[in-house]
């Protein structure tokens, strides 16, 4: 989960009231990585600089339905991708510009065609109510394998419900037999549904055969749930990050390719060479007159 998300609330909070401060502080915090994320998906450093000041604009225009319980810089992010699939499409292009070492599962999710940033958070109350609770049970499971250091079985399940890999790629990448992933994963889905048992058995259905890929899938992308903290990344640059933690940063950055992480990354790697006050100043100029709309 966000690390930063009191503050993050905090912020949204005043930038709801038309504080400037606030909002200029929200476009420090998050333009180096929303810029690192569009620089690695777009053939110039303009079109990357255009999408985060349109990003920010769309968050302004749509602030009024940020559900504050749920991640504002996954919120940012989706925005983004948004934006980029937009000027795909004005471009006529058919992929994004993808890094050199990327292998594209992120931008293969892409956004229904009636859906609106705006309409990100807007949900139906008990749809919202039982992804809550998948959210919850995924937490639990994921801290009881971290617990007793079983990074393994998470590596198999995270490769699984975040990056959408198939039991055959799965045992390749890890060097495990492929029965193995199928027992990993099935072990988990049977520990989900027991959890969810005992707090809430209609939500059982979402946990069915047919359903159960797609719907932790979802919960697990949208809420971010073995993403890196800031300070983790910090440390793994530093190399002072103790094992099994070490490995699992690299694992998560290398084979998971978790886009968000990796811009993360770049962003703290360039953030004592060419950040500079300009570029918060520059969002923020032309930003700002949104705010004052809302």
């Amino acid at each position: 989960m966000d690390p930063g998300g009191n503050a993050d609330q905090f912020l949204v909070e005043q930038i709801r009231k038309g504080k400037e401060h606030a909002w200029r502080q929200l476009i420090d915090r998050y333009t180096g990585r929303l810029l690192a994320f569009a620089r690695a998906r777009t053939a110039s450093l303009s079109d990357a600089e255009d999408l985060v000041q349109e990003t920010f604009v769309g968050f302004l225009q749509s602030r009024t339905h940020y559900d504050p319980s749920r991640s504002l810089e996954t919120y940012l992010f989706t925005i983004l991708r948004y934006k980029l699939y937009d000027l795909l499409r004005q471009r006529k292009a058919t992929v994004l510009a993808e890094p050199a070492d990327a292998e594209g599962w992120w931008e293969q999710i892409v956004p229904g065609s009636t859906e609106t940033p705006s309409g990100i958070a807007v949900t139906a109350e008990a749809q919202r109510q039982q992804e809550q609770l998948l959210s919850e049970m995924l937490i639990q499971l994921i801290h009881e394998l971290r617990d007793r250091d079983a990074f393994g079985d998470l590596q198999v399940i995270e490769l699984t419900f975040f990056a959408g890999k198939r039991n055959l790629e799965i045992a390749d990448l890890l060097d495990i037999d492929q029965k193995a992933v199928a027992g990993i994963k099935f072990r988990a889905i049977q520990k989900l549904q027991k959890y969810l048992g005992q707090r809430d058995p209609a939500s059982l259905a979402c946990l069915d055969e047919a359903n159960a890929d797609v719907t932790v899938a979802r919960v697990w992308r949208e809420q971010r749930l073995t993403c890196l903290k800031r300070s983790t990344l910090g440390s793994y640059l530093l190399g002072v990050l103790d094992e099994p933690w070490h490995s699992y940063t690299q694992f998560h950055l290398d084979v998971v390719g978790c886009p968000m992480c990796l811009a993360n990354l770049a962003d703290l790697e360039a953030e004592e060479d060419d950040r500079t006050p300009a570029d918060t100043e520059r969002m923020f100029a032309s930003s700002v007159g949104f705010l004052k709309e809302g």
